[in-house]
């Protein structure tokens, strides 16, 4: 089994907090669009395995005009073999999705749409500069709906400035109301290279270091609770909290991305797009030009590294210990096992991580603190 995975990096406009590898240059995607079909030529033969899921993400893949869309699905199918039962994802913006373009999209056999409302709150929308407004997301739903895409999952965020519990419980009604089957949920990050890290710097510089201490201790005490709010609005309410950021009714998990946490091989196309193929990573240029450029001339831009022992452990560790079976250390050496078993007693003993049926996995206690104790648990070059 593999997956295929997409990036689409054209935007219309960038949101305030993103850092994944994007661009507006709206006149290239259909040059990028060929480059894409040509990278699946070069590379399609080298791979023989039935392609169980495809995602398409971004930046935002539902900037690409249908006929582009029917043009990346065409070679898709032409090079790879697609199971018939394949998942298959679209990243979409709750504004792009028009009647039309919901029809479209099941029409190419796209079975499940992701959509990033991130909040139901118009203010907090501008604030991040997303182009769509709360009513746009359930109006986008219905059109999906009506054109017959029964699998839709929508992103939230919280931990907002200013933003109190309440507010955040409104935004995890509004999302429930919708009755979609799949629901993540993140905390805003504040990451270098981006808009808000640059207004979050310059806010810092106009205040004293105990007073950005004192804000950032009760900023993460409420960040704790909205995310306590989260688990049990969502569980309450029928979902499976299946990983750390993740909710999903009973047989709708993400299953391109499960894909990710359980070791299966995957195929990435397109600038800055990843593959890992069980025992190497590679990853494209992530430069829209250079990538492009590459393509044709038939000389791929890209690095690859292969995966040694204590690299596979700590690339285990960190995507199966955020699911909700935890990490089987039975897929471990017992180097890598006895290492595990030794770094993770005193959080056991802490009830921060529980070991049953030979598998290791976070506690409720332990969601909390999971990146403390997976930094914790890694091998670490001296």
């Amino acid at each position: 089994m593999a997956g295929i995975y997409i990036h689409i990096p054209f935007c219309k406009s960038r949101c305030i907090y993103c850092a994944f590898y994007s661009t507006t240059a709206a006149s290239e995607r259909q040059r990028y669009v060929d480059a894409l079909c040509h990278e699946m030529a070069l590379r399609g033969t080298k791979n023989a395995e039935t392609i169980e899921t495809i995602y398409l993400g971004g930046g935002t893949p539902s900037q690409l005009s249908p006929e582009q869309l029917q043009q990346i699905f065409t070679s898709l199918y032409n090079i790879y073999k697609v199971s018939p039962k394949a998942e298959i994802t679209i990243e979409c913006n709750p504004d792009d999705v028009t009647n039309e373009y919901a029809t479209t999209l099941s029409q190419l056999g796209i079975n499940r749409v992701s959509m990033g409302a991130q909040t139901f709150d118009d203010q907090r929308l501008q604030f991040l500069h997303r182009r769509h407004s709360a009513a746009q997301v359930r109006t986008a739903v219905e059109r999906l709906r009506q054109a017959d895409i029964d699998n839709i999952s929508v992103d939230l965020m919280y931990g907002f400035p200013n933003e109190t519990l309440d507010d955040w419980q409104h935004d995890i009604d509004a999302v429930l109301s919708l009755d979609v089957e799949h629901i993540s949920a993140y905390c805003l990050m504040i990451e270098e290279g981006t808009v808000l890290y640059e207004q979050m710097r310059n806010e810092k510089q106009e205040m004293s270091s105990e007073e950005w201490e004192m804000r950032n201790e009760g900023a993460e005490e409420l960040e704790q609770k909205m995310y306590e709010t989260l688990i049990d609005s969502l569980t309450a309410a029928g979902y499976e909290h299946y990983e750390i950021s993740n909710f999903a009714r009973p047989g709708r998990r993400s299953r391109h991305n499960s894909s990710y946490w359980t070791d299966v091989p995957y195929i990435g196309l397109g600038a800055a797009a990843h593959s890992y193929d069980g025992h190497r990573r590679r990853w494209n240029v992530s430069d829209l030009w250079k990538y492009m450029k590459g393509i044709e001339d038939e000389a791929p831009a890209f690095e690859e590294e292969v995966i040694d022992g204590d690299t596979r452990y700590n690339d285990r560790l960190t995507v199966a210990l955020r699911t909700c079976e935890g990490i089987s250390l039975d897929e471990l050496s017992e180097q890598h096992r006895d290492y595990l078993l030794r770094s993770a007693s005193r959080y056991m003993d802490d009830g921060l991580l529980i070991y049953a049926d030979d598998h290791l996995r976070l506690s409720r206690k332990g969601l909390f603190v999971s990146d403390m104790v997976l930094a914790d648990l890694m091998i670490v070059d001296d």
